[in-house]
């Protein structure tokens, strides 16, 4: 029976991983959707080279900072428990990598290729299972001083904060660092407006993002007894709640109305175990409007250029849902209970602080190394020209 438990249970997380692996797709097609046509090729060679440089550094330094574990031991050790611990590592990494593929859409259309994969494995590797390491494997004795002053710990499910905040928080840095993409913003005040290339690629990407997501709620359990519908369904009403948010405050726009899913989403993976299912529409409904109101301020008050508003959507959507897993989840709300809210809000504040210091140190020195932002007639031509020397529709120039 323990092989056949432990079977199921690696098959179990082994399946999750596989679905999240494909939510990468999803960011892929989300961001050639959202940015010019000039940039799309950029945004689909970003994605992969990003996770590819991600399990690199995940495997060799970041899953030993946050865990302690390493795999320097014969092929037979590995191969225990019907290789469980490696799926296992697999299901974390396709985690880890969500943070460059986030940050990614912040950056598009005028940051260089390989300065970012650089980011990519310093984030990866160090920043990243940092905080994951305090949430997730009770570093540094956090969690304990948690329990011990608040009667419980920092409750994070599925990442609400340790994936999406830091995520969004580390891509501020990054953004602001950058600067706005060149024309965007006038001296007069004008904003000039760059409509998404693809809305049906923008649509395709924020459904492949969705599916995937219940492998990232649900498979959170990481062993099948663990394993709950309560998460499923409450993913699904978070999702709709943030769709109809969207959809009303973004006035039937279809970039808001796709991204309001994500927002829902992303604010639910905290508490997604703990919420009544009317408590998780609410979260994702709040998180939708959130996603739409931050944006708007973002791009047009604040002429922050984040492309596909990754700080609003991860980033403050992420914050919110730490936060709404401490209000939700109580009992008197028809939670499970075992939260603290006050937990909550220092767990998600030392998650920020974390990523907006590791986004600022990263993406600092790189800037004053190797310069983030590719040159102004590079920028004019599109990242597809200047960096991969094709474009998304190379018929166009052929030369006979």
């Amino acid at each position: 029976m323990n092989v056949i438990h432990s079977g199921a249970d690696a098959l179990f997380i082994l399946l999750g991983a596989i679905m999240i692996l494909a939510m990468h797709a999803g960011f892929a097609f989300l961001e050639l959707g959202t940015v010019r046509k000039k940039n799309q090729v950029n945004a689909l060679v970003k994605i992969l080279a990003d996770f590819a440089v991600s399990t690199i550094a995940y495997f060799f330094v970041g899953y030993g900072v946050a865990y302690g574990i390493d795999f320097f031991s014969g092929a037979e050790v590995l191969a225990q428990k019907n290789g469980y611990e490696l799926v296992k590592f697999f299901f974390l990494l396709t985690f880890a990598a969500a943070i460059p593929a986030i940050i990614s859409g912040g950056i598009a259309e005028r940051a260089k290729f390989y300065p970012q994969l650089i980011a990519t494995a310093l984030l990866v590797a160090l920043v990243y299972p940092l905080f994951e390491g305090i949430a997730w494997n009770h570093r540094f004795g956090f969690q304990a001083w948690l329990l011990r002053a608040f009667g419980a710990e920092f409750h994070d499910f599925a990442g609400s904060v340790v994936v999406h905040a830091v995520g969004g928080w580390v891509a501020l840095p990054a953004v602001l660092l950058l600067g706005a993409r060149r024309g965007r913003y006038g001296r007069n005040g004008a904003i000039s407006a760059h409509p998404p290339s693809s809305i049906p690629f923008l649509a395709l990407g924020a459904w492949i993002l969705t599916v995937g997501w219940f492998g990232f709620n649900v498979m959170s359990a990481q062993t099948l007894d663990k394993m709950n519908g309560l998460v499923a369904v409450n993913s699904l009403m978070a999702m709709v709640g943030g769709t109809l948010a969207a959809l009303v405050f973004g006035k039937n726009d279809p970039g808001f109305a796709y991204n309001g899913p994500l927002a829902g989403l992303v604010a639910v993976c905290a508490g997604s175990d703990l919420m009544h299912p009317l408590g998780a529409l609410a979260t994702g409904a709040i998180a939708g409007g959130i996603f739409v109101g931050m944006f708007t301020l973002t791009q047009n008050r604040w002429k922050i250029d984040d492309v596909l508003g990754v700080w609003p959507l991860h980033g403050l959507c992420g914050t919110w849902g730490g936060i709404a897993a401490g209000l939700f989840g109580l009992k008197a709300l028809g939670g499970i209970g075992g939260v603290s809210l006050a937990s909550q809000l220092l767990g998600t504040l030392l998650g920020i602080g974390i990523a907006l210091a590791g986004g600022y140190l990263v993406y600092g020195v790189l800037k004053l190394a190797m310069g983030l932002r590719l040159d102004p007639e590079q920028e004019f031509q599109g990242a597809d020209l200047a960096i991969h020397h094709i474009s998304s529709t190379p018929e166009r120039e052929s030369s006979w």
